[in-house]
């Protein structure tokens, strides 16, 4: 076990993470990045990467990550490979955490970049054809789909905004939800309905997501929830759109939530309601979960950072001159 002590701790890795380093290691700030039980995020499990500035080619995922981190590390990032299991924000900076290692670490400033998830349907076939027809994100992936016949599972507003951006690639959308009536927002059930794009499937549940001979997502395998009767729906693409969850579980009772988990900032900024501790990307960003957005938030995380730090030194200065 070891101590390790640094001006800016941020924990978690992916766009918001190494951002964030990136910015700070710039700074001078030596920052470390406890990366976490998946370094790189969402990201690294991600195919084609098609809309993040600067690369007029696809590029991988995986391979965009590895370029941001070797990016942070080069200016001076200190990457670790460990898992953070409990924090103590409560007593102000120096704030400390633990690792799953037992290694402590002692930081006079924290940027929390823990990510959210995706709520998957846990079916076969589910990850078996992510990348290859199935998804958990119509912003990321629809372009892939133009023209082509695509679905959506879910039934509350994340489901029908993803099934409404959907019509702007393909005329045919279609709509499974497992029961008769839509959990979203009313003026979004007055858009979907209204849309002659999109068709809803009413109490269906989704049984396993079937390739074709080319290894493609070819079908859904579907259940009726009050008959019991099965059917099939053939489709070119499938989007899981039954919510995400944001790794926010450490922060429970330490830092402000919104009622799905979220850490809550202040508006605007990556500010959590600790001074000294800032939130960035997907673990607060319930809207966008972008990877452009969660690199935006990191960087905006590390600059205030800075001017933390050096607001605070210079309050200490003031007061050892008045003494």
């Amino acid at each position: 076990m070891a101590t390790h002590t640094t001006k800016l701790l941020i924990i978690g890795s992916g766009p918001a993470g190494y951002s964030a380093a990136i910015y700070a290691a710039r700074a001078m700030l030596e920052p470390i990045v406890v990366q976490g039980l998946q370094p790189g995020g969402q990201l690294t499990i991600t195919t084609d990467v098609e809309n993040y500035p600067g690369f007029r080619d696809v590029v991988q995922g995986p391979w965009l990550m590895e370029e941001m981190r070797a990016q942070a590390e080069h200016v001076g990032t200190r990457m670790i490979w460990d898992t953070i299991v409990s924090v103590d924000l409560e007593h102000g900076s120096p704030f400390r955490a633990i690792g799953d290692s037992g290694d402590e670490y002692i930081a006079d400033c924290v940027v929390i970049c823990t990510g959210a998830q995706a709520k998957w349907l846990g079916v076969p076939g589910e990850q078996a054809l992510g990348g290859k027809g199935v998804s958990a994100c119509a912003t990321c992936d629809g372009f892939f789909y133009r023209g082509k016949r695509v679905a959506v599972i879910g039934g509350g507003n994340t489901a029908v905004e993803e099934a409404l951006y959907l019509t702007n690639h393909s005329d045919n959308v279609t709509l499974i939800h497992r029961r008769d009536s839509l959990r979203a927002e009313k003026i979004l059930q007055e858009r979907l309905f209204a849309n002659p794009k999109i068709t809803v499937l009413w109490n269906k549940a989704v049984d396993s997501f079937e390739a074709g001979e080319n290894g493609m997502l070819h079908h859904l395998a579907l259940t009726d929830t009050v008959t019991g009767e099965a059917s099939t729906l053939e489709t070119d693409g499938a989007f899981v759109a039954i919510g995400h969850a944001p790794a926010t579980s450490l922060f429970v009772g330490k830092l402000p939530m919104d009622e799905s988990g979220y850490l809550l900032t202040e508006p605007g900024t990556p500010k959590t309601a600790i001074p000294g501790v800032f939130a960035a990307g997907d673990v607060t960003d319930h809207v966008y979960r972008q990877a452009v957005t969660a690199a935006g938030m990191g960087c905006m995380a590390a600059l205030d950072a800075e001017r933390w730090l050096a607001s605070r030194a210079h309050a200490e200065q003031q007061a050892e001159a008045a003494e």
